[in-house]
């Protein structure tokens, strides 16, 4: 097959640094690099000049002076896209800010598009309203005006086609890249938790991320270290969470970690590990804590059942978090642990994912199908389906709304 020039937007950047997305584009360079002429898109504001690099991992990198999140995201994304027209085969757009320029690009150029909608990012909490209404405009002219949409989640898949009457390919995230760690003397100094069972989640501290129902089951069950590494500082939410909570001696409360070797030690050696997002797709913690073997509670929305193909153990309330960890045995813990690490195995390693990403840029327009909702039920019930589409899942504090 030719090589295919492809440019990756919507990221922000390589090396990767701070979310899904960017393990995603750092491992479709590593395994593709050779077959395929990738250019990335970086965010000036978060590479200062003196650390740039021309090429990472193959890809050439390209910089634009916008922040990649944000209501900057719209004119980072639009930027890179008008860039690419100059000489791209295909774009591969990472999200939805952009989507507003796609409609034109498909009629005014032969480039082929390819869209990820990154879960349901209209319906995310920290958006406001006016916000959550562009993202809801920007969602349908991807989707509409891509000539293939992915969706990393088969949940996700069936949004798309009872909303556009489209079947989007699934494709999911690796988890492979994460790794059990050994424990050293020094990791004991610097957290003496290690030395004993305890519970343990990463993720941004936002209020989807049900990060306060949690803290306040764990903050009731003293004899059950709880460990969170998180985002604290940036926002008055987590300030707050953190004043609350910091102070009980069972809660340790960590600051971002981004050394992946470091956070493997300590998500590696836990007892279960706790999932709260209640919105997005296949989550790329959770698919992490999976390939690590690690016993999954999780909240219990349709994108967390459908990744873990209904095999955890789910949570919607702060009682129910609480009887799970009360409960539940150190077999039934260690069992769940290896049904995981399976269905890890099986699905989630980044060579499966860099194949099916080669395969859509040779042939982005043989991706999608139209359809009715029958053809496109997949792993979930119809019930299960309609609970999630009335919202019924939703935490209470998915009403918060920020400035934009």
């Amino acid at each position: 097959m030719s090589t295919k020039k492809v440019a990756i937007i919507g990221t922000v950047g390589l090396p990767a640094c701070y979310g899904g997305f960017e393990t995603l584009v750092a491992q479709l360079a590593t395994h593709l690099h050779q077959e395929h002429e990738l250019t990335v898109y970086c965010s000036g504001k978060r590479y200062p000049k003196a650390q740039r690099q021309t090429h990472h991992a193959g890809a050439r990198l390209v910089y634009l002076p916008l922040d990649a999140n944000g209501v900057q995201s719209i004119f980072y994304d639009c930027l890179s896209i008008l860039h690419a027209l100059f000489y791209a085969d295909v774009l591969l757009v990472l999200g939805v800010p952009g989507g507003i320029l796609l409609p034109f690009v498909k009629v005014f150029t032969r480039k082929r598009i390819i869209v990820s909608i990154d879960g349901i990012e209209w319906r995310r909490s920290k958006w406001n309203r006016l916000a959550k209404w562009y993202l809801r405009l920007a969602e349908n002219l991807a989707v509409k005006f891509s000539h293939a949409d992915i969706s990393d989640n088969d949940a996700i898949q069936n949004y798309t086609a009872r909303t556009y009457s489209t079947r989007s390919r699934v494709i999911e995230y690796g988890g492979d890249h994460a790794v059990c760690q050994p424990i050293t003397p020094a990791h004991n100094a610097r957290y003496p938790f290690l030395s004993s069972p305890y519970a343990f989640k990463v993720c941004r501290i936002e209020p989807e991320n049900n990060v306060a129902m949690i803290l306040e089951a764990f903050a009731e069950l003293p004899q059950h270290p709880f460990v969170l590494v998180g985002n604290w500082a940036n926002s008055a939410f987590g300030q707050q969470l953190k004043a609350q909570y910091g102070g009980l001696p069972h809660l340790h409360l960590l600051d971002p970690i981004y050394d992946q070797a470091e956070l493997d030690v300590l998500r590696g050696h836990c007892q279960v590990y706790i999932h709260g997002h209640s919105a997005g797709g296949t989550n790329p913690s959770l698919v992490e804590a999976m390939y690590l073997g690690l016993s999954i509670v999780a909240f219990g929305v349709s994108f967390n059942r459908a990744t873990t193909e209904h095999k955890a153990r789910y949570f919607a309330t702060k009682e129910e978090l609480k009887a799970l960890i009360k409960d539940t045995s150190l077999a039934t813990w260690q069992a769940l642990g290896r049904e995981m690490k399976t269905i890890a195995e099986r699905r989630y390693k980044w060579e499966i994912i860099a194949r099916k990403y080669s395969a859509l840029f040779h042939n982005p327009s043989g991706a999608r199908r139209k359809g009715g909702l029958r053809a496109q039920i997949s792993l979930l019930g119809q019930d299960d389906l309609l609970q999630h589409e009335l919202g019924h899942y939703a935490s209470p504090s998915m009403f918060y709304e920020e400035e934009l």
